[in-house]
């Protein structure tokens, strides 16, 4: 029988996914599981970007233009407007998600071999992508303890190679829920300027800052036209997951013209998505309002159960909908699966990602798990309440 790729066999399976199977099996076994374990809102799309699709009457599903439909590329050319970003069309490329950006992005600036450092911990997919594309990622922990802001130059510089070709950030931060500052925006671009390095950032989690916080883009950063790469998708800000279309955006002309042959060898992102993300620019802005006050109250909820319980601890994120969080158990690869396998209170489990995969670094995360606050707020009291009983329950408990 041939044997499959080595790359294959390296390729890390998705701790967000890995434990479906087991999921699946509590259901059959007819326990209630609140699934906190994915990013996957339940939020309403809007309804101008379903209508859109509805009205859809064109006889033929055509390809797009590589770089996705000028009609949509103008309408995202207003949006960033709206936030004080400057671009033209040619400056974006429309994608398979954000996915597809990053993974595109790094193709275009990396060979194999090169490095990208990421701060950790980070989202799983960033690993894959990498793999798939030949490089190597350097990790720099962040720390729950100060709630995982950036960690200062000082630990870049410790990791930099000749290798080095970029850095990566998401921003608001998946898993973390961490919302990088202005401050901390301009150390990098002192390192990017310092070390010439492109800077990669995802921010699909933009509208969901909290408290007060404002989000500040790469995009605003002076001097780095040439190094700074956006990644963006209508996936999270529309709950739109389905639609598949995300988008690559830089002012480094070379970087966007050969980010094109990509963008042709696969021909072109989603008809029928686009279709439904042009309509975006119709989507009133009590809808962000009403979405940000219900993440809002889901994530206090999270936030306070967590500090309630004993031997458990998170910080307070600062945007998108997650947390991460420090459980008092042995091992969270273990305990996510026993809550699937094991364990129930009145008919009813939780699913949470276990953090390991978060991380690069073998053996970080063992007693760390995101949640995602993704579920309405009545679910979100009932599996805390579950994770509660959990904890005092489990065999592996550490306190």
């Amino acid at each position: 029988m041939p044997k499959i790729s080595q790359k294959a066999q390296d390729m890390p399976a998705s701790p967000i996914r890995k434990l479906v199977p087991y999921a699946d099996a509590a259901k059959s076994r007819g326990i209630k599981v609140y699934h906190l374990n994915i990013g996957q809102p339940d939020i309403q799309t809007p309804q101008v970007m379903l209508d859109a699709l509805k009205n859809y009457d064109e006889k033929v599903i055509a390809y797009s233009h590589s770089a996705g439909y000028i009609e949509y590329r103008k309408v995202l050319v207003d949006y960033y407007k709206s936030i004080n970003i400057d671009i033209t069309p040619d400056n974006i490329i429309v994608t398979n998600g954000a996915s597809e950006a990053i993974m595109f992005a790094m193709q275009v600036c990396m060979d194999d071999d090169d490095e990208i450092i990421i701060p950790e911990p980070f989202y799983a997919n960033y690993n894959g992508f990498a793999k798939s594309s030949g490089i190597k990622v350097v990790p720099i922990n962040s720390h729950i303890e100060d709630g995982f802001a950036l960690p200062p130059i000082s630990e870049f510089e410790k990791v930099i190679t000749p290798h080095t070709k970029a850095i990566m950030i998401c921003n608001p931060n998946n898993p973390t829920g961490y919302l990088y500052s202005k401050e901390e925006l301009l150390t990098l671009r002192d390192i990017a300027i310092k070390y010439d390095l492109f800077i990669f950032a995802d921010e699909v989690y933009r509208e969901f800052c909290y408290d007060g916080n404002k989000h500040f883009s790469v995009m605003h950063l002076e001097g780095l036209d040439n190094n700074v790469v956006l990644f963006d998708s209508v996936s999270k800000r529309y709950s739109a997951c389905g639609f598949r279309v995300g988008c690559m955006i830089s002012k480094n002309k070379e970087l966007m013209a050969a980010a094109m042959k990509f963008a042709q060898a696969r021909l072109s992102p989603p008809s029928f998505g686009q279709i439904a993300a042009e309509a975006s620019n119709k989507v009133p802005k009590e809808y962000f309002q009403d979405v940000l006050k219900e993440y809002d109250e889901r994530r206090m909820i999270i936030y306070n159960e967590i500090n309630k319980m004993e031997g458990a601890f998170c910080p307070k994120p600062k945007g998108a909908f997650y947390i991460v969080a420090h459980l008092p158990i042995d091992d969270a690869d273990k305990f996510c699966k026993w809550l699937l396998e094991d364990f129930s209170t009145d008919g009813e489990t939780v699913m949470l990602a276990p953090a390991t995969g978060f991380y690069s670094t073998p053996g970080s995360g063992k007693q760390e798990v995101r949640i995602s606050y993704v579920l309405k707020c009545e679910d979100l009291k009932k599996a805390m309440h579950c994770l509660d009983v959990a904890l005092k329950v489990y065999p592996g408990r550490t306190l």
